[in-house]
């Protein structure tokens, strides 16, 4: 397990505002480091440690270490990174002076946007129902087709005021995010899907600490929509009640009858990312839902968890995941024939990997997986990076 976490460590994202106590004799630089390296252009803050460092969470110690740099959060192609070893022995990492010039324009980002939005979804949380419920939707496709593909015509309900030309996102319901607990610090939070009419999706009911039978119970935190394309207005109907006519640009699945229509965000995402260590662990703070997956996700997919804003939860924090240990029956001492009375022993919870955080609500955030040696399941918990 140690080989293993050292493993998954050494490929985490460098953090940028983290204040950790460097460890005599430890050892911060890979065996078979060069003495020196000449940042390229392509190079993130994050390959760089990950191709270097054991422990990349150590990096801001030494830039701290190092006054000359007057912008932690940027490198430049050119630099110099120096490799060397003290007289105490113990490891320096030091940025020198660029080898040549190079426009500020050109500085390395810790994580670029570029470096992740193909991963990212672009995922809405709501305070209340009616905004999705009430929103314009879609009514149907040009020659009565089933679904929509982009250059296809679609037929929107309830757009109103709009005008030719105006761009709009298309959504689909996707969870409704409910806590069973009264207590809000203990965070008895799940998720639960929802159907095209953003009620609650009538299956198996669900279990939890509180039991069975829970739908219409407990206090929502927020519904949530993904956001699956884009469509531009052609032209608008001839009366209030007429659908307006619309271009299907983009979408990264097809589209249906009843998936909502939205005001178009031009900037979900942030352009860069900081991932950094949290100072504070919000309580009891999980994995609630995937998006594109049921039961499991790994690296490169995106998970809701259950803190946002409100509980100090923002942009760049990276948690580590830990699934919690299973409760199994002790067979040694317990009857082969009669499980009924068996003793049963809680196994230890198991270190899964890294997620970032890279949208915030004000109860729920999402997460990039980084890195996973294992299938991130829902329940999982969150704890501070070692």
């Amino acid at each position: 397990m140690l080989k293993k976490s050292l493993a998954l460590v050494s490929g985490l994202l460098i953090a940028c505002t983290v204040v950790v106590a460097y460890a005599a004799g430890s050892s911060m630089l890979r065996k078979g480091h060069p003495d020196t390296y000449v940042v390229k252009k392509g190079d993130t803050l994050w390959s760089i440690a990950a191709r270097f460092l054991n422990k990349p969470w150590l990096w801001p110690e030494l830039w701290q270490a190092n006054p000359q740099i007057h912008n932690p959060h940027h490198i430049y192609p050119g630099d110099v990174l120096s490799l060397d070893y003290m007289g105490n022995g113990e490891p320096a990492l030091v940025l020198k002076p660029r080898a040549i010039a190079t426009p500020l324009g050109e500085a390395v980002a810790p994580i670029p946007l570029s470096e992740l939005q193909t991963y990212l979804a672009d995922l809405r949380v709501f305070d209340h129902r009616d905004a999705l419920a009430k929103a314009p939707y879609v009514v149907g496709f040009e020659e009565n087709q089933l679904r929509g593909t982009p250059g296809q015509f679609v037929y929107v309900m309830g757009l109103k005021d709009a005008r030719p030309g105006q761009r709009f996102a298309v959504v689909r319901p996707s969870h409704v995010f409910t806590t069973f607990n009264a207590d809000a610090g203990s965070r008895d939070q799940i998720a639960q899907n929802l159907d095209d009419d953003v009620s609650q999706y009538s299956g198996p009911w669900h279990r939890n600490t509180t039991g069975y039978g829970l739908f219409g119970k407990g206090h929502t935190l927020g519904y949530e929509a993904q956001v699956i394309g884009t469509v531009e207005v052609l032209r608008t109907g001839s009366g209030s009640d007429a659908p307006v006519t619309t271009l299907l640009q983009s979408s990264v699945m097809e589209i249906r009858k009843g998936d909502r229509i939205l005001p178009l965000d031009t900037h979900p995402y942030d352009s860069n990312y900081y991932p950094h260590a949290p100072k504070t662990l919000p309580p009891n703070m999980r994995v609630i839902a995937f998006n594109g997956a049921m039961y499991a996700v790994g690296s490169k997919q995106v998970v809701a968890l259950s803190a946002g804003s409100a509980e100090g939860v923002d942009n760049g924090q990276t948690y580590a995941i830990w699934q919690p240990g299973e409760r199994i029956i002790n067979d040694v001492e317990s009857s082969s024939y009669d499980h009924t009375f068996s003793k049963r022993v809680t196994l230890p919870s198991e270190f899964v990997g890294h997620v970032m955080i890279f949208r915030t609500f004000d109860h729920v955030s999402y997460g990039l997986v980084m890195d996973a040696q294992g299938p991130v399941k829902l329940g999982d918990t969150l704890e501070l990076p070692q």
